[in-house]
């Protein structure tokens, strides 16, 4: 189909339709308000005090810690799982990929509660694990990055999918005709694909990563230095310190413009 040009030859550009500007504009300004009413709230004297205090730093640190650890749990579980779902032909993938999707729709507090009565001493698998190995997962680090990893791995699961099936498998069939086998067609030609779907899906699992509270909360608790993460800091200073609570919130919010705006488009660029 020719593309419409105008009186000169050259490409007409496409406009946006006006009526969707208004929309438009009170979409964005729900979202940014909210977040522009954070720093008309914080006193900007307190700031660098508030953002360097023992308990931020402490939190900080902790999540990005926890964060990253959860990413690379995904990764090593999440990316496998996308290559299954997407080019195994096994009955049932279907409703796999239905489950898969569950933490992305169940409040994370569902995914806390689940993890818990799994995981903690009377679960069916913590109590083998306590009772075995001595193990107790509940209210630990341990249980931070499972939390994490439960309702973050999904967006590194459906991303790497969605581009092994746009990507089909014409260079994978090639490979295979040469000789190659299917873990050598893997290494050399699928995963170099995919490439850059795996690196964004990774940016988005840290970022959800992050920013998990429901999870974390109620099958890891608020435990300073253990399992109390930035967004736990914030609920819990929110209750003493509210400035601390808007400063710490702030912190949070420059971490996820940072992962999203910075990392993402190099990802996908």
């Amino acid at each position: 189909m020719p593309r419409p040009r105008g009186r000169t030859g050259a490409e007409r550009p496409v406009g946006t339709p006006l009526p969707l500007w208004l929309p438009a504009g009170c979409a964005l300004a729900l979202i940014l308000l909210p977040v522009l009413g954070l720093f008309a709230r914080v006193d900007p004297a307190r700031l660098p005090a508030l953002l360097t205090s023992p308990t931020a730093l402490s939190a900080l640190w902790l999540s990005l810690r926890t964060a990253a650890l959860a990413t690379g749990v995904s990764a090593l579980l999440g990316g496998p799982l996308a290559v299954v779902l997407a080019r195994s032909r096994v009955p049932g993938t279907r409703l796999l990929r239905g489950a898969v999707l569950l933490p992305l729709v169940l409040p994370p507090v569902v995914g806390g509660l689940a993890l818990l009565y799994l995981l903690g001493r009377t679960g069916p698998v913590g109590a083998v694990l306590e009772q075995r190995f001595g193990l107790t997962l509940p209210y630990t680090t341990t249980a931070v990055v499972l939390a994490q990893t439960f309702v973050a791995m999904p967006f590194l699961v459906v991303s790497l999918e969605g581009a092994l099936r746009a990507a089909g498998t014409e260079h994978e069939r090639m490979a295979a005709t040469l000789g190659a086998g299917p873990w050598l067609t893997f290494r050399r030609v699928t995963l170099p694909m995919v490439l850059p779907a795996l690196v964004s899906g990774l940016v988005l699992t840290f970022a959800r990563a992050l920013g998990e509270f429901g999870a974390t909360i109620t099958f890891a608790g608020s435990l300073r230095g253990t399992t109390r993460t930035l967004p736990l800091a914030v609920y819990t200073e929110a209750q003493a310190d509210v400035d601390a609570a808007v400063a710490m919130s702030l912190l949070l919010v420059a971490m996820a413009l940072l992962v999203i705006v910075v990392a993402r488009p190099r990802a996908v660029g």
